[in-house]
């Protein structure tokens, strides 16, 4: 048993990747963008239902540092672009006008000094590959959630406190809570709650160190931190924001779990006894390495999972992509292409997912087309 993937759409990237990241699509079904970072800046195109390019020069958002110092986000109506970078949180408008920035802590583990401009470090070798925070937009767009590097020039919750999490007004910028995060993140992602702009997700990668896990809640005044786990990733959230999708730091465990980080009765597989071999490795080789879940993925709908072993199978051909029904107990099945994929799947909601071409330069937009026997 498998499953078809029809596909729905080609959509070329708006930049050469010679001189961009991969292109990606956001927002939710009805305010889909195809956004794209450079060194100088942000692309960003609005997408029609059949994620064709609506009519218009698209918007772009100058960009005050190079995209390997840091991340970035977008606000949901592409009204603001906010970049997270080595020093500080910016945001900036089509216009390149700063709306607001907020400095912080250098995410260069050896440096404490309060930079004030990128241009202090931008030829020190030392700070050539720093950790990096991120930062996420609330569902409605009027917060920015920040993950920095304190401390603030306001001074650190605690002398303790390594990494700081923050609510911020996306209209004015001004920091209306924080937090420690319990962590010393080498990267990090957040996720918007799809209801609730008071809540959010934040995966924090800090290396073999560990994977913290954390859930936010703003009342409005504070903001108390879940320490759900300090060795799982978070990948997605269902759409109506209520289970969470994780995978295990070593990649062995595919779990969907509640808010409080619970696994929902009987939703977890462990991918070498729910994955067959792949059908190139050879028959002998038992004492080979065994699969294991890519950090990638997500929610296709509230009850099926899009995930995939392209890692683990990548040394015996081409990688794997899996659709799980929650509602069932069959398991993982293989999804199986009309054409050659690559990579990592990312689920858009809705029903589709997107796979990236070889060259980097065109997304495919995919659904299911049905079982197959």
């Amino acid at each position: 048993m498998s499953a078809r993937a029809r596909l729905r759409a080609v959509v070329p990237a708006p930049l050469p990747p010679s001189q961009a990241g991969p292109p990606e699509i956001t927002g939710r079904p009805g305010h889909r963008m195809l956004v794209q970072r450079c060194d100088d800046e942000v692309v960003a195109r609005a997408l029609d239902d059949t994620f064709a390019a609506r009519p218009g020069p698209g918007i772009r958002f100058p960009a005050p540092w190079p995209r390997r110092r840091g991340t970035w986000e977008l606000a949901p109506d592409a009204s603001l672009a906010v970049f997270a970078g080595v020093h500080a949180v910016r945001a900036v408008e089509p216009s390149g006008v700063v709306r607001w920035e907020v400095r912080h802590g250098c995410w260069y583990g050896a440096c404490r000094d309060a930079h004030e401009s990128y241009a202090e470090y931008a030829d020190r070798r030392d700070h050539r590959y720093p950790e990096s925070g991120s930062v996420g937009f609330s569902a409605d767009g009027r917060l920015v959630w920040a993950h920095v590097r304190g401390p603030l020039p306001g001074g650190e919750p605690s002398p303790d406190t390594v990494d700081e999490w923050l609510v911020i007004d996306a209209g004015r910028g001004h920091v209306l809570a924080r937090a420690d995060a319990e962590a010393a993140a080498a990267g990090s992602f957040h996720f918007p709650h799809p209801a609730d702009p008071h809540q959010m997700g934040l995966s924090i990668g800090e290396g073999q160190d560990g994977a913290p896990l954390r859930w936010g809640r703003w009342d409005g005044n504070a903001l108390a931190v879940d320490c759900l786990d300090d060795d799982l990733c978070l990948l997605h959230l269902s759409p109506s924001g209520d289970r969470l999708m994780t995978v295990s730091h070593d990649q062995g465990s595919l779990a969907v779990r509640d808010s409080g980080g619970a696994v929902v009765a009987g939703l977890e597989w462990d991918a070498e006894a729910a994955v067959p071999p792949h059908p190139g490795a050879p028959t002998d080789d038992e004492d080979g390495p065994g699969a294991c879940w890519d950090w990638a993925g997500g929610f296709l709908d509230e009850t099926t999972l899009l995930v995939s072993t392209t890692e683990s199978d990548d040394e015996w051909g081409q990688g794997r992509h899996w659709l799980v029904d929650t509602t069932e107990s069959g398991g993982p099945v293989p999804v199986g292409y009309p054409l050659p994929v690559s990579g990592e799947p990312t689920a858009l909601g809705g029903g589709a997912w997107t796979t990236l071409s070889p060259g980097r330069d065109v997304l495919h937009v995919w659904e299911l087309d049905g079982p197959e026997g």
